[in-house]
C-alpha cells in the first residue's frame, strides 16, 4: 500500500483550497531512525504531506481523470521540527491550473503555529494519452485511493 502522509481532511473547497492534518506518532517506523535518540519527522515527509494534500486538491478539481504528478518543489522552508505527539496541519491553496499543469502554495502549522511554507508544481498526465514509459491506467488515483478519499470526503467540512 502507498504511504499516506495525511490522516484526514478538515476542510476541502473544490478548486480553491484544502486543509489536512497528520498526527506524528512514535509508532511510525521512520521515526526510530531519524534521528536516533531524538525522533523528528523528516522535512521530506512534511513536503510529501503537503504534496498529497495539494495533489488531491488538484486531482479533484479535474474530477480525478488524470494522473497528478509532483513535478517540482518550487520552494520549501521550515522553522521547526515535528516530534511524536505533535500534529501537523497542511493548508494548500490552488494558485493556477490548466490542461497540463497546476501550481499550489501552502503553509504548514505545528500544533496550530505556523512553521513552514511549501510551493509546488504538478503535471497532469492523462492515462488515455499513452505516454511512453507510463502505465495506461490511472496509477495515482486508484480504486483503493478513491475509497480512502471518499472516507475522507465524508468527514470533510466544506466551506
Amino acid at each position: 500500500m502507498r504511504w499516506i502522509w495525511i490522516d484526514k481532511f478538515i476542510e476541502f473547497v473544490s478548486g480553491s483550497h484544502a486543509s489536512a492534518v497528520k498526527n506524528v506518532t512514535l509508532a511510525e517506523e521512520h521515526l526510530k531512525d531519524h534521528f536516533p535518540g531524538y525522533p523528528v519527522m523528516p522535512s521530506s515527509l512534511v513536503i510529501e504531506g503537503m504534496a498529497q494534500t495539494a495533489g488531491i486538491l488538484v486531482g479533484e478539481s479535474r474530477s480525478f481523470q488524470e494522473n497528478v504528478i509532483l513535478a517540482k518543489i518550487r520552494h520549501a522552508r521550515f522553522d521547526d521540527w515535528a516530534v511524536p505527539g505533535d500534529q501537523l496541519q497542511f493548508n494548500a491553496r490552488l494558485d493556477s491550473i490548466d490542461e497540463s499543469a497546476a501550481t499550489t502554495t501552502g503553509d504548514v502549522l505545528l500544533n496550530g503555529r505556523p512553521i513552514g511554507e511549501v510551493s509546488l508544481m504538478f503535471s497532469h498526465v492523462s492515462a488515455k494519452k499513452g505516454v511512453p514509459g507510463l502505465p495506461t491506467e490511472n496509477f495515482v488515483f486508484t480504486e483503493q485511493f478513491m475509497r480512502l478519499f471518499e472516507a475522507f470526503a465524508g468527514s470533510v467540512r466544506k466551506s
